[in-house]
């Protein structure tokens, strides 16, 4: 009986060993290319989450970043994303930082997310997005997009498979995600749009979340028109700045848990 003791004993021992040493070296992997900021933010989260235990440092500030994904710098995506994220910083301004990228006038080749290398001297600005995707305290991603035929932009298209860097290792699992679509009509499109853009955030296990009470649907939903002013329409901007308020509790929610 002594000795079969001592044989479970020891293969508990080995097996615990092997688990520390597979670990540790799963920490190690450095990828190259775009992945750097990836497995940066993945070694800078992990640090950040063992130091929190031993601190009483403030914690640093949550970071939600909405993504313009119009060719049309400043217009009625990037308007309605604004509106959609100063909500959300509303929410908890000590606690609750926002950033607005506009993808427009950017250089993101297509190619590159079907692994076919850039020409010598061209132009990428997908890492530097990246990057900024990779921040440890992001906690949440609110993406805008006009609709065209139905659909999504292509430059947001180019965008979502760029980002399959970071489905690699999950990197964006558990982050917050809200959705905004503008047409040129009310009924132009824009819930289409907004599933299709959450279904590929769902494959991120992203936690995909809705405009939010009162108005309760898909995300922001907006139209222009034809204009360049979004605050015409009064009943998109409330879903925009719903979603924002939205997302900014359910982040802060999964914080404090």
């Amino acid at each position: 009986m002594k000795t079969n003791f001592n044989r479970r004993h020891f293969a508990n021992d080995l097996l615990l060993a092997t688990f520390v040493f597979v670990s540790a070296s799963l920490l190690h992997v450095s990828p190259s290319s775009a992945d750097d900021a990836v497995a940066v933010a993945a070694t800078s989260s992990a640090d950040s989450s063992s130091d929190s235990g031993g601190t009483t440092e403030s914690a640093p500030k949550l970071k939600i970043i909405g993504v313009a994904c119009s060719f049309r710098a400043g217009k009625t995506t990037a308007q309605s994303l604004q509106l959609c994220l100063d909500a959300a910083k509303v929410v908890a301004p000590d606690r609750i930082e926002v950033e607005l990228i506009e993808l427009a006038g950017l250089k993101l080749p297509a190619e590159v997310a079907a692994g076919i290398p850039l020409s010598e001297g061209e132009r990428d600005d997908f890492p530097a997005i990246a990057e900024k995707l990779s921040d440890p305290n992001l906690a949440a991603v609110i993406i805008g997009t006009p609709v065209y035929y139905a659909n999504m932009s292509s430059l947001c298209k180019v965008f979502i498979e760029r980002c399959g860097v970071f489905r690699k290792t999950f990197a964006l699992s558990g982050k917050v995600a809200g959705v905004i679509a503008v047409g040129g009509n009310r009924n132009g499109g824009q819930e289409l749009v907004i599933q299709s853009v959450q279904a590929s955030l769902m494959a991120h296990e992203m936690l995909v979340v809705g405009d939010g009470r009162p108005t309760g649907h898909f995300g922001g939903t907006l139209w222009n028109n034809g204009g360049d002013d979004i605050t015409e329409d009064e009943f998109g901007v409330q879903t925009a700045q719903n979603l924002g308020r939205h997302v900014a509790e359910v982040a802060l929610t999964r914080v404090s848990q």
